[in-house]
């Protein structure tokens, strides 16, 4: 079980999120928790409290033994929409999370966009591989620090069968440890939702390409 330790709420426009701590990891020992979740948002003009606020958790929840976990979405006023979810931007986002002291990182997957003037031309430069989804996702966690962090990709909402499935190749081949599927698993019939989940399942343990 992971405790989430900030949060918000859909009431107001958030332009550039901060979430409040709404909990502890004295609340996530209390609870017998193995693991404390924090949410960043890289790109908004509060991420520098953000990263004050997950580096002194993060501290004191690996003192006590617990994992850390952290959501690191791009999003803010200095972000276009569709650089959200670039693919320098989400690189970076990986790394920020790995430098702050996550051990599992969860993030979106890539886009082959460049949202970064300065970045795009270092991509070009090197010429490193981003057209596929696999070239991206390896590109992710090679961003943390090189594959020595879990990264786990988010699902978003719920999706035909093919985009999952293909989405979930892509993430294997490009070295990420899995996606989250709830709305895609919930959102189904129970007979439909367990064929779903063995088919994921064996994609992940490459019985199925």
């Amino acid at each position: 079980m992971i405790l989430k330790l900030n949060n918000h709420d859909v009431l107001h426009d958030e332009k550039d999120p901060l979430p409040s701590v709404t909990s502890s990891v004295r609340d996530a020992l209390r609870l017998g928790c193995v693991a404390v979740g924090f949410t960043i948002y890289p790109g908004s003009a509060h991420c520098n409290t953000m990263y004050e606020q997950l580096r002194a958790i993060a501290e004191e929840a690996k003192a006590s033994g617990l994992a850390v976990v952290v959501w690191s979405y791009p999003r803010g006023s200095s972000l276009s929409k569709e650089g959200e979810t670039a693919m320098d931007v989400g690189a970076y986002a990986a790394q920020i999370a790995a430098q702050l002291g996550a051990h599992i990182i969860k993030v979106k997957l890539p886009t082959a966009h460049l949202e970064q003037a300065a970045a795009k031309k270092v991509y070009e430069a090197t010429q490193t591989p981003i057209k596929t989804l696999a070239e991206r996702v390896k590109h992710v966690v090679q961003s943390s620090f090189d594959g020595r962090r879990i990264v786990i990709f988010s699902g978003g909402a719920k999706s035909e069968d093919k985009n999952v499935f293909d989405e979930a190749r892509a993430i294997r081949d490009g070295g990420g440890f899995g996606s989250i599927i709830g709305r895609n698993s919930f959102q189904r019939p129970k007979a439909e939702a367990v064929k779903f989940l063995h088919t994921i399942m064996g994609i992940y343990s490459g019985e199925i390409q």
